[in-house]
């Protein structure tokens, strides 16, 4: 029985993947669309952001920086990961949350899970870009 062939298109150099990295960061699905996977990188373009957006309606807050307070400070760099949103909803004082709102801790998990789901998807567009997928 023959073996399978996958079809890789070949790696990008290490600008080129830098910068598929840090469009993918920037705006959730951006690599996957330059790297040519269209309906990967419309689902991130859509679903990532929804999720934060969400996270904002269900009054999460977005965590500052507070080195003091190493949980709250491993939160917040999980907001920034969602990228150019984060920032977005910095400028325009969103997710300052409300404690005392039921939904307080839900918004909270949502922001999060964003953030880290778009890491992900930077080191998927990365392996997509170096060749190993």
């Amino acid at each position: 029985m023959p073996a399978t062939v996958v079809d890789r298109s070949p790696a990008l150099d290490r600008s080129s993947a830098l910068l598929v990295c840090a469009a993918a960061w920037l705006l959730p699905g951006l690599g996957h669309l330059l790297l040519k996977r269209t309906q990967k990188g419309l689902v991130f373009l859509v679903v990532v952001p929804a999720m934060f957006a969400l996270g904002l309606v269900l009054q999460g807050r977005i965590f500052p920086f507070e080195w003091a307070q190493p949980l709250v400070a491993l939160a917040a760099f999980a907001d920034v990961g969602i990228g150019l949103p984060y920032f977005l909803a910095w400028m325009l004082g969103a997710g300052a949350g409300t404690v005392v709102t039921p939904t307080y801790e839900y918004g909270n998990t949502f922001l999060i899970v964003a953030g880290l789901l778009n890491m992900l998807t930077v080191l998927d567009a990365f392996d997509i870009s170096a060749g190993r997928k």
